[in-house]
């Protein structure tokens, strides 16, 4: 066996002393800590939540319920028949992915606010896939309806699939802009699309179209307006006169502000009322035409009941058609959910789980194909007025499920009379309030020029073409964000600046490491930087070391180097047939070499990585830096030390040792110290001298002494030394010294200070 492992370490060039490195067997035992019984029953605990909370369930917890329940459940009633409208399909659709939505959610959600069931977004998606397929196949192939159900089942298995997969940290490669964007452009769609409505004039030409041409056709029809435009406008001012009322309310009787709050909140109920009424009062003693219209579009008849219930009938062929539209369609389901659910998470104090938050969604909307539902996620609008009544728990959910069902039972028909133009006036009060305000596009270009770019990019796509052409523009603008910030990092090259505190005194004083040159808005350019000693140049990455950045960091250090050093041989001493053709020195008769006589310049000496923001190193990033070493090793014509701080991971600490760093040769110098047990490994414990704690010695034996010449860092021993013990041994807080670092690697510091402390002193001495 010996023999084949002699024979393996030579065929794959293996050095005959190993420096220990982390292990694949390491990382393997990493993820296998916990038994796999352990793990599947921790899983699928985790896919129930509501097993956590419910046994704690309280009557004080039924109050809060109970009334932002009861609230939301008035809302999600109008709102509901209103998107259902939207997308374009029947009323009662709307009142049925209403109660699905709310009444499922409850058992997987990690997050009380939210509000599933039909949004305008997704409506709004709905029709644009439903008018595709109806253009491409023919509108008797297959109806509204079934288009929609198929949509909300398989998008529903997609996402529940990558809940139940814990890969929902794609959502993460999209930005906040991105999705305000076409949230954004959605919303004006959506506004541009239901304004036809309020003057009863969407019969006259595409709404569906680029919200542009809806806006131009619009001008161009409004000497058409209806009966119509009586309720779509009134009821649209009705709505923003009654939440401006009862705000302005609310500011001036602030002990009464929760009841002007609940008020405001019943204004959708209130004016649909109203609005029913009058359309009641004006078509009651009408006949309708042949096509059972009035002189105001309105509801008509509307199932009582779920009239709809059973298996849902799944078309493959209707799958392969919507296939070009089930990535922006699913998106719409990840992304604003998720959006929601965290944004209310961090309001009110808690952290939801996103996988667990898929899987919510995916379960209610494959569920809900069996009662007819078309595809619903988390509402805005309805999840903050949950949030402001004081919910409790995700059981709120359940009663506004009963509300939805009283709806459905004993309301609808009173429904026959509700005028289009007032739901059109809804949804514009309701989607009015997914455009971004001023204030926060101002912020992201404040935080983010590049991101508010996005998102003004995305905006303006949705708004002259698609909101699907606006979803792909986000989100290809925000993957080329993140390539480019990936693939064009930022570096720094340092110098030191003692600081101390403000009462004057040198006590405390220490070296911090900054940019050499000075930017005004980081710090005070009247401050002097000082460059590290002669020779020795120090780099901090802002970016992990990988294929995609590491040879522009090879470009920027190399370069830089050989501006600010001198060539270490005389490139004009060697015959013009030996030198190398890319940098072949001085031209023909020049008796010495510029570069290589600048005495102003020093000689390289060392190079000091700061691998604080490194967490990778790949294949590639070794093989540039090799190649830098390499390359200024020739432009020193003299070994050049690397050093190595903050190396924060193992796999960095392998890589680098795989790439031959971190070893050197000859002294390895001084080793860092620190007060920690140090492992009773050979790589810890130091060839040269045998030393060791005594606890009765005032003088270890072998201690190293602290010089000025060391790069040495020493723990202070415990006052109370009698209380030393053998299990002392074990503590992470024990007095006994050691080195923090393997000795094996000499040229790995612990900190920045210490890894320019020691590349100086071995500088100075080469010198």
């Amino acid at each position: 066996m010996a023999a084949i492992k002699k024979w393996a370490k030579w065929a794959v060039s293996a050095p005959e002393e190993n420096v220990p490195t982390v292990t694949t067997k390491e990382w393997a035992r990493s993820y296998t800590q916990t038994s796999p019984k352990s793990a599947v029953t921790t899983y699928l605990k985790s896919l129930f939540p509501f097993i956590q909370w419910m046994p704690n369930y309280n009557v004080g917890w039924l109050y809060g319920d109970v009334i932002a329940g009861l609230t939301v459940g008035m809302v999600l009633v109008p709102q509901g028949m209103s998107y259902a409208k939207l997308a374009t399909l029947p009323t009662e659709y709307g009142l049925y992915s209403s109660f699905v939505g709310v009444f499922v959610y409850c058992f997987f959600a990690t997050s009380k606010d939210v509000s599933i069931g039909p949004v305008a977004v997704m409506s709004l998606e709905v029709a644009n896939i439903i008018k595709y397929i109806h253009s491409h196949y023919g509108e008797d192939r297959w109806s509204a309806v079934q288009i929609a159900i198929t949509l909300a089942f398989i998008c529903g298995f997609i996402v529940l699939g990558i809940g139940l997969l814990r890969i929902g940290w794609l959502v993460e490669f999209i930005p906040t802009p991105a999705v305000a964007g076409f949230m954004t452009g959605s919303a004006i769609t959506i506004v541009c699309s239901q304004v036809p409505g309020l003057f009863g004039i969407q019969n006259l030409f595409d709404t569906r179209a680029s919200p542009y041409k809806v806006i131009i056709n619009t001008l161009k029809n409004l000497g058409h307006s209806k009966k119509d435009a009586a309720f779509g406008i009134t009821g649209l001012f009705g709505l923003y006169f009654l939440r401006w009322l009862f705000d302005f309310l609310s500011r001036r009787y602030p002990s009464r502000s929760r009841l002007f709050f609940y008020l405001s909140v019943m204004r959708n109920a209130f004016v649909i009322i109203i609005l029913t009424l009058a359309a009641w009062g004006v078509v009651r003693h009408e006949k309708p035409d042949k096509k059972g219209n009035y002189s105001i579009s309105i509801l008509k008849t509307v199932p009582r009941g779920f009239k709809h219930i059973g298996q849902p009938v799944i078309d493959p062929q209707l799958l392969s058609a919507l296939g070009s539209h089930l990535f922006v369609a699913t998106l719409i389901l990840l992304l604003e959910h998720i959006a929601i659910s965290k944004s209310f998470g961090r309001l009110n104090g808690y952290k939801i789980n996103p996988n667990q938050e898929l899987i919510a969604i995916g379960v209610t909307n494959t569920v809900g194909t069996v009662f007819g539902a078309y595809p619903a996620t988390g509402s805005f609008s309805r999840s903050a007025l949950k949030s402001k009544c004081g919910v409790r728990t995700p059981a709120a959910g359940w009663v506004t499920g009963l509300v939805v069902i009283v709806a459905l039972y004993g309301l609808t028909d009173a429904f026959f009379f509700i005028p289009s133009a007032g739901l059109s006036a809804i949804i514009i009060h309701a989607v009015a309030d997914l455009v971004t305000p001023p204030s926060q596009v101002y912020r992201f270009w404040l935080i983010s020029p590049l991101e508010f770019i996005i998102w003004a990019a995305a905006v303006l796509v949705s708004v002259f073409t698609t909101i699907e052409y606006g979803i792909y523009t986000s989100i290809i603008l925000s993957l080329l964000l993140l390539l480019i910030r990936v693939a064009r990092p930022g570096g720094q090259f340092l110098g030191k600046v003692k600081i101390h505190s403000d009462d004057g005194t040198l006590q405390d004083a220490r070296d911090v490491f900054v940019p050499l040159e000075a930017d005004p808005k980081l710090r005070n350019p009247n401050v002097i930087v000082e460059p590290a000693a002669p020779g020795v140049f120090i780099f901090r990455l802002e970016e992990s070391f990988t294929f995609p950045n590491s040879s522009l960091i090879n470009s920027t250090v190399v370069d830089y180097i050989k501006e600010h050093t001198k060539r270490g041989k005389d490139i004009s001493l060697i015959r013009l047939v030996d030198r190398p053709w890319n940098d072949p020195g001085p031209r023909r008769g020049t008796k010495v070499d510029p570069v290589a006589a600048d005495d102003k310049k020093p000689l390289l000496k060392a190079l000091v990585l700061d691998f604080a923001a490194v967490g990778n190193l790949d294949t590639t990033g070794v093989q540039n830096l090799v190649d830098t070493r390499t390359e200024l090793e020739k432009w020193a014509d003299a070994p050049v030390e690397f050093h190595f701080a903050n190396i924060l991971s193992p796999w960095v600490r392998r890589a680098l040792v795989a790439g031959g760093f971190g070893t050197g040769s000859g002294d390895h110098g001084a080793v860092e110290v620190a007060p920690v047990v140090p492992p009773q490994n050979e790589d810890y414990a130091d060839a040269n001298q045998d030393w060791r704690y005594e606890p009765n010695s005032s003088n270890p034996k072998g201690s190293r002494p602290t010089t000025s010449d060391k790069d040495v860092e020493r723990g202070s021993e415990d006052d109370d030394k009698a209380n030393y013990s053998k299990q002392a041994n074990n503590s992470a807080h024990s007095s006994v010294e050691g080195p923090l670092l393997s000795t094996l690697t000499p040229f790995f510091h612990v900190d920045l200070a210490s890894a320019v402390r020691h590349a100086e002193t071995r500088a100075k001495r080469s010198s």
